[in-house]
């Protein structure tokens, strides 16, 4: 008894001593010029300790006017804004406009140019993935994973500057189909870059997969339930990750995505080492698609013969009258696409890319929206965030994978 009274005691004082003192939150602008911020984005963040109470990302450091400069050119003139959407998969992005021009006008393209958009939009699709895990690697210390996804990127790189002419800004989807066939032996040359990009993803995996460190920054963290995710506007992998099964590419195929055999990976959790998770195995999902549409491709026209949505060919506007005037009509006044207004979308690898176009007749459009997939990933970056350690913001972001060229138009 003695000594229950000298611990009562004690335990007063203490709890005298140990008494909260009054505190009151901080204010903290974190970015746009912060390595986690990727350059483009602000974080007006409100702390409380090192708990974000609130968090408002701002952004803007980027604004292009891309939907207004799109609507003082030619349809044609469009490709190169939109390549800049996403610079990491422009083909995605040049394929899902050209898609909604098309549908607008009521023009099917040719077989073997819908395999050539599948695999080359596949193949961004890994390099989008790449990038993405391997920063999200980088940014919590990884370095040696980081090195593995970039140059296995740049691998994929050289095989697109191949195909299209340009690494990064390819423009090379036409209203029709696409601007050239495929080079001659790009094939084998593709098939053995995948085969090495399958060797450095396995390394990667390796490296992060079980990697406890990675583990206990992904695990927990970012987590949003699959009906936050549903009201938020998420898709693509965010969306897939907290076990909503959705793709466009299984749910609305388009192209020739109904005749490839692929899986959609979806998460459990909703947390960012689902994310990373389910990129990981969409890449290997990618690759099995683009050696599955070699598999199938047969010889064909990649573009449709229609002058008036293709520029003839050289030989005809030399030696013919006919050439010449469909020539001069189309790069003077354009391409001119029916008067009607029609929504088309696409899965890019952060997910649903959708083209609002409105055409009045003329060879330029009259309205074009953009609803690109990361700005509603923005938006929900708060509720994933609020209440979690301030260092749990840096996974979070990166697993948006947000790109600035497409949430700042």
């Amino acid at each position: 008894m003695p000594v229950q009274r000298d611990f009562e005691g004690a335990s007063g004082a203490d709890s005298a001593l140990e008494a909260r003192l009054p505190t009151k939150t901080m204010s903290l602008n974190m970015g746009p010029s912060h390595p986690a911020s990727h350059g483009t984005v602000r974080f007006n963040i409100e702390l409380d300790g090192e708990n974000i109470v609130k968090l408002d990302p701002e952004i803007g450091f980027l604004h292009r006017g891309f939907e207004k400069s799109c609507e003082n050119v030619s349809w044609t003139q469009c490709l190169p804004y939109t390549d800049r959407l996403n610079y990491v998969s422009a083909m995605c992005n040049n394929f899902g406009f050209l898609s909604a021009v098309e549908k607008l006008a009521g023009i099917e393209i040719p077989e073997r140019a819908k395999f050539i958009r599948t695999l080359a939009a596949e193949l961004h699709r890994v390099c989008d993935h790449l990038t993405c895990c391997g920063a999200m690697a980088l940014e919590l210390g990884g370095f040696a994973p980081f090195l593995y996804a970039i140059e296995a990127r740049e691998l994929l790189w050289d095989r697109v500057a191949e195909l299209t002419g340009a690494r990064l800004t390819t423009s090379y989807g036409r209203i029709g189909g696409v601007d050239r066939d495929l080079p001659e032996g790009w094939e084998k040359k593709v098939r053995d870059t995948l085969e090495k990009v399958q060797e450095f993803r396995a390394e990667m995996d390796a490296l992060l997969t079980h990697n406890r460190i990675f583990l206990d920054r992904t695990r927990g963290t970012g987590v949003m339930s699959a009906e936050d995710a549903v009201d938020y506007g998420f898709t693509g992998p965010m969306l897939r990750a907290s076990g909503v099964d959705y793709d466009i590419r299984k749910a609305h195929p388009y192209w020739v995505y109904d005749q490839l055999d692929f899986k959609v990976p979806l998460g459990t959790t909703g947390d960012n080492y689902d994310r990373y998770y389910i990129r990981m195995m969409e890449m290997a999902e990618s690759i099995s698609m683009i050696e599955q549409c070699f598999d199938k491709m047969k010889p064909g026209p990649h573009i449709i013969d229609d002058w008036r949505y293709v520029l003839p060919p050289k030989p005809q506007v030399y030696s013919t009258i006919e050439g010449v005037i469909g020539h001069f009509k189309i790069v003077m006044e354009g391409i001119k696409i029916p008067k009607g207004e029609c929504y088309a979308y696409t899965e890019t690898p952060n997910g649903e890319l959708g083209w609002y176009l409105v055409s009045d007749g003329s060879g330029r459009p009259y309205k074009v929206h953009c609803r690109a997939p990361g700005i509603q990933l923005v938006g929900g970056l708060e509720h994933m965030v609020k209440g979690s350690l301030l260092p749990d913001l840096i996974p979070t972001f990166d697993a948006i994978n947000m790109i600035g060229g497409e949430v700042e138009q």
